[in-house]
């Protein structure tokens, strides 16, 4: 299914980087190296910007199946850094 297209309530910047996120691979290299130059910002800095699009509703209804994909991703790793630190 592809991607409803309204995104009239995300920012151009956020609705970027969804389109990044559904893309990135194409980019080739190192996807840290490909945000620098795709956006001029630090890799955290767009993390902090995707993760907060993930928990938008704006996000979600713009393109479901890629924040929801990305959110079942953030919710793996986060369980296992949980993991990891009950472990030690």
């Amino acid at each position: 299914m592809p991607p409803n297209n309204d995104t009239s309530e995300l920012s151009e910047l956020e609705v970027a980087v969804l389109e990044f996120e559904r893309r990135w691979w194409k980019y080739g290299g190192a996807k840290d190296h490909a945000i620098r130059e795709r956006f001029d910002m630090s890799a955290t800095s767009y993390f902090q910007i995707l993760n907060s699009l993930l928990d938008n509703p704006a996000a979600l209804a713009s393109d479901p199946m890629l924040v929801k994909r990305l959110r079942r991703i953030r919710s793996t790793r986060q369980s296992e850094r949980a993991q990891a630190r009950v472990s030690r």
